[in-house]
């Protein structure tokens, strides 16, 4: 397996809230969740939280290195609730994060998605993204009526609609019937999307991108590429190069108009896997 990859905080963002790695077999991507104006119960923000976790991750992939991914992921959670004894982890806005995960086995490409950070596969030619819906659906009527695209980003009125967003949000987070992520629970490690890709025969994973959602944006927000044409643009012209796209085209909806969002710009990642001869 050949891993390429980039991340990139928004500009005027001070700290990157995106995490990638590659430790042993596993690739991840991780994407801190922000509560806007909103208490957390907590010293540490979402950026300090995604670092813990992709430590504990390794650590997780040192101590049991043929663990499967769930297994490796409550464990790491387990270890980031240590670091921070003093904090109210019972608030649902404590820190937490999206997770795009992949182990590659003897024969087999193991993934867990929690939120709304996909992955892309090329099998065979037939490129297909995996992804954790239960956030699209739990949020859609929240997100239809805080992004209607009748106010400029960064507007109060549109920073009140995010406050107010936010709040409707926490009552959904980590619940059967909202959405998962990882934050201070290790149930959500269980409750995970799981799967397994082929690495042999005429289905197998030639390639596969693990995107956070300022990536993936570029073909589920801006409408730049389908998935089979951004797998060929990392590919062929790296992952950079897909965030300088997103980049254009947040600036060219610089108010949020034509693509409304929570915000003008995000962090964005990306972490390409090439197996084979791909």
């Amino acid at each position: 397996m050949i891993v390429t990859s980039a991340t990139e905080a928004a500009p005027g963002r001070p700290a990157n809230e995106d995490q990638v790695f590659r430790h042993g077999r596993v690739v991840g991507v991780l994407d801190g969740v922000t509560a806007p104006d909103l208490p957390t119960g907590c010293a540490h923000g979402p950026a300090w939280y995604v670092r813990r976790l992709v430590a504990r991750l390794r650590e997780s992939v040192d101590d049991e290195p043929g663990a499967v991914l769930t297994e490796l992921l409550a464990q790491a959670i387990i270890r980031v609730r240590g670091d921070h004894p003093g904090c109210d982890l019972g608030d649902p806005s404590t820190p937490a994060a999206t997770v795009c995960l992949v182990g590659v086995g003897a024969d087999r490409l193991d993934y867990l998605l929690l939120g709304d950070s996909p992955l892309v596969a090329d099998q065979g030619g037939h490129v297909a993204a995996f992804t954790d819906d239960r956030f699209d659906l739990a949020y859609a009527s929240i997100r239809a009526e805080a992004l209607r695209g009748d106010v400029p980003l960064g507007s109060a009125e549109h920073r009140a609609r995010q406050r107010t967003a936010a709040l409707r949000k926490r009552e959904l987070t980590n619940t059967p019937e909202g959405y998962w992520i990882a934050a201070a629970d290790p149930r959500a490690a269980a409750n995970a999307i799981t799967g397994s890709l082929p690495l042999t025969g005429p289905a197998a994973v030639r390639r596969a991108a693990l995107l956070t959602d300022g990536a993936s944006c570029a073909v589920d927000l801006f409408g730049l590429f389908d998935w089979a044409g951004l797998l060929d643009l990392v590919t062929e012209h790296g992952p950079q190069e897909l965030i300088r796209r997103v980049r254009a085209a947040e600036t060219a909806d610089r108010d949020g108009f034509t693509r409304p969002r929570h915000k003008r710009h995000d962090d964005a990642t990306i972490a390409l896997c090439r197996f084979g001869r791909a």
